[in-house]
């Protein structure tokens, strides 16, 4: 067993109300997150409520994008936890939270996943640690979340 966490931050030039709605809201995620350019034809499916604890989002893509889904399990202005499952290309159970605080006119946000490497993936985490295979990517999607709550 491999117990992770991958942590990326950033200050973003907007309110935090702002930046919640961005994260609070599945829809809203084609405008900033890394993976909505992976696969231009991945099948996306919403459920629950719009925005906010219980709204689901479910998608299937090719190899790179895999399948998944993720759950918002709380929303506060602070804080938003969600609950994300990978299907595809291996299965995964991980923990994602977005601390949202105030900093002057703008927003520090830090995005967190934490999970277990079990199995095979477990040995691979020790030559392949998972914040070098997501690290990068957190960041361009703190960035692109930034351009988003900036425009």
């Amino acid at each position: 067993m491999g117990a992770f966490t991958v942590v990326r931050r950033a200050r973003i030039a907007a309110d935090p109300a702002r930046v919640h709605a961005l994260i609070d809201d599945f829809h809203a995620w084609r405008q900033w997150s890394p993976w909505e350019d992976v696969d231009p034809a991945m099948q996306r499916e919403y459920s629950g409520p719009d925005a906010g604890e219980g709204a689901g989002y479910a998608w299937q893509g090719n190899r790179k994008a895999g399948s998944g889904s993720m759950e918002i399990t709380s929303s506060r202005a602070d804080r938003i936890t969600i609950d994300l499952r990978f299907t595809r290309p291996f299965r995964a159970d991980n923990d994602l939270v977005f601390e949202l605080v105030p900093a002057g006119e703008g927003t520090d946000v830090t995005w967190r996943m934490s999970g277990e490497q079990t199995g095979v993936w477990a040995l691979l985490g020790k030559l392949m640690p998972m914040d070098r295979l997501v690290g990068k990517d957190f960041e361009k999607g703190l960035s692109r979340l930034a351009s988003a709550a900036e425009s």
